[in-house]
């Protein structure tokens, strides 16, 4: 081998190795957790970080985040719903806040059994409000469809499962393995942190939450789990189990940004032909930030 040619393997060895240098420099989720506010559950995947919110013995209410914002998005809505008079169960899904990220597939069935595991975790067994926010959206459509009898409503906020544009890099490295991996751990960050600080001036109802949703980025197993999520759970329409909701009448109220380019409004009338009893509503001027950028509008439009 010449003296380039092994200069040029070195560079791709250090090339390749990139991301997993970067990973190990991240924070561990044990040294996390010690300063985390709420309590922790030990489930058959992981350990999940949970908080309470609001009056014992009323109606429960289970917030379930995105793709990337972890339970900390809730803080401006949960005191609309306990005002309400709601009990809100809000947790941070594997891979996210405060929550362990386990290996594997993060499917519609993997976050199913995270929610299940935690309902029983804490002696729920009658029927509960779901509001679901963005990839929350997705994942409580699966357990409303899995387990309808487990469901008393379904809040579906910015949803996905009916279309959606996470970005270049997102599209490309679903499909790609190997490649796609690499990249997108490269990548991605940036498209991420630009993302936010275009938003970092809008009004929010979380205090700080440009720097919160920064955060993540330093802690280990953040990407992986956002990527196993793409390939998982966000991979394919959700046709079919929202065509079950329907058919279990189980009450559907989905509330929409109208300049929202994540998740464009188009998926209204995707979700009106498989659910025609599902209730919609439309906040003006609210991007895919509307639960807290646009709050009050929100809670308003869910009526819960």
């Amino acid at each position: 081998m010449t003296l380039l040619g092994g200069a040029l393997a070195l560079a791709a060895l250090g090339a390749a190795a990139l991301p997993a240098w970067r990973e190990a420099r991240r924070q561990r989720t044990p040294d996390l957790q010690v300063s985390a506010p709420g309590q922790f559950a030990e489930l058959s995947q992981g350990r999940t970080h949970y908080q309470w919110s609001g009056p014992e013995d009323a109606p429960v209410v289970v917030c379930v985040h995105g793709l990337t914002t972890p339970s900390f998005v809730w803080r401006g809505l949960i005191p609309h719903l306990t005002a309400a008079g709601a009990q809100v169960l809000s947790y941070d899904l594997y891979g996210r806040g405060f929550s362990d990220a386990p290996r594997g597939r993060q499917t519609g069935a993997f976050f199913t059994r995270q929610l299940s595991d935690l309902l029983e975790h804490e002696g729920i067994d009658t029927p509960v409000t779901l509001v679901g926010y963005s990839m929350g959206g997705a994942i409580v459509t699966c357990f409303a469809a899995a387990h309808p009898d487990r469901v008393l409503r379904l809040a579906l906020v910015a949803p996905a499962g009916m279309g959606h544009d996470l970005g270049p890099i997102a599209r490309f490295t679903t499909g790609v393995p190997i490649l796609g991996d690499w990249l997108f751990h490269m990548g991605y960050p940036r498209q991420l942190r630009a993302g936010i600080e275009a938003e970092r001036a809008l009004p929010s109802s979380v205090q700080g939450i440009a720097d919160l949703q920064l955060a993540q980025l330093d802690r280990r197993g953040f990407l992986r789990s956002v990527l196993s999520s793409l390939r998982g759970v966000l991979r394919a329409p959700l046709q079919e189990e929202h065509r079950k909701i329907a058919g279990a009448r189980i009450p559907v109220t989905a509330v929409w940004g109208r300049e929202d380019k994540v998740i464009p409004l188009s998926a209204l009338a995707t979700l009106t032909q498989w659910n025609r009893t599902a209730r919609q509503e439309v906040i003006d001027g609210a991007g895919h930030g509307l639960t807290y950028t646009h709050t009050d509008q929100l809670a308003r439009a869910l009526d819960l």
